[in-house]
């Protein structure tokens, strides 16, 4: 049996096959613990760390368009709406999102962060608001080193935080923090109740993480991309079926929007391109836009072709 080096977070859809309860057929799967998960993809994407890594999809196609050795698995471990993930000071003049116009908001991390694009779309989509007019102001860098962000984007100032300029009046708003200050919350009003609202309107249910295998592994082991993704499907049935049988105790967020999910009969976790597509060419058209890659992409191409039919 073959073993295989993977990193991927503990989460209900996981479980089964972190615990060893669901296995890939012919491989042994050894996961290694990250304990922050943005440092296995900067790893996989810098180094080529592990065989197999979860990594969020806009660090993926940025990597995938500068050349990184992996190719995505349609294995769609984490979504989420990003209403809520728009700060701003409630004591600022800020109220509305058209008031960001001209502006500077600042973003967790890099520009290319999942969470910050989606959020971005919806500013743009639902608000109409040009992202151009906005200063987007980085805590961090970027997976992808080799990565150039537009010339709107620039860096907090050295020994300053997102959360300081926030507070102090520099940045109108800001994406993906986790605030400590009860002065900073959500822009958009009742924001779960907006990101169902545009599920239902427009099918708009955001991918964050998929799985990518190295290149060099998918090509020494031509069943390894059927059989990982098969595992995975089978660890998420399982979960799936314990939230439906109130079998999950101490339920986080997540596990409260799947279930929410589960109620009206729609599956929260669908894995393979076919019901995923809609959503990812959404994702591809926003990252070309917002240039985090320079032209978009033939879905199917992102995928490994022997999982490109596959779903579960």
């Amino acid at each position: 049996m073959t073993a295989i080096k993977i990193v991927s977070r503990t989460q209900g859809n996981n479980a089964a096959l972190k615990s060893g309860s669901v296995t890939a057929d012919g491989f042994e799967l050894q996961f290694e613990e990250v304990p922050v998960l943005a440092q296995a993809f900067r790893r996989m994407v810098r180094e080529l760390e592990f065989d197999v890594c979860e990594m969020a999809l806009t660090t993926y196609l940025c990597a995938r368009e500068h050349g990184v050795k992996f190719t995505a698995l349609p294995i769609f471990l984490v979504r989420a709406f990003h209403h809520g993930a728009i700060l701003h000071n409630i004591k600022s003049d800020i109220r509305d999102p058209a008031d960001l116009r001209g502006n500077r908001v600042g973003v967790n991390r890099g520009y290319t962060v999942t969470t910050g694009v989606w959020a971005r779309s919806i500013l743009q989509d639902e608000y109409g608001v040009d992202l151009s007019k906005i200063t987007w102001v980085l805590s961090g860098d970027e997976h992808v080193e080799a990565y150039v962000p537009p010339p709107n984007v620039e860096s907090v100032p050295a020994g300053q935080t997102i959360e300081e300029l926030l507070l102090e009046g520099d940045l109108a708003a800001a994406i993906g923090l986790s605030p400590d200050n009860s002065d900073i919350r959500p822009l958009i009003a009742e924001p779960l109740d907006a990101g169902f609202a545009a599920f239902k309107n427009r099918g708009h249910y955001p991918i964050n993480h998929l799985i990518v295998v190295r290149n060099e592994v998918l090509d020494a082991h031509p069943g390894i991309a059927v059989a990982v993704f098969d595992a995975f499907t089978e660890s998420k049935n399982r979960y799936l079926e314990q939230l439906q049988n109130g079998e999950i105790t101490n339920p986080d967020c997540m596990d409260n929007l799947h279930s929410r999910m589960l109620e009206s009969d729609i599956d929260p976790l669908p894995y393979g391109i076919a019901p995923n597509r809609g959503v990812l060419e959404e994702l591809i058209a926003h990252a070309t836009t917002q240039k985090i890659i320079t032209q978009p992409i033939d879905v199917e191409s992102a995928f490994a072709p022997a999982t490109r039919q596959l779903t579960g």
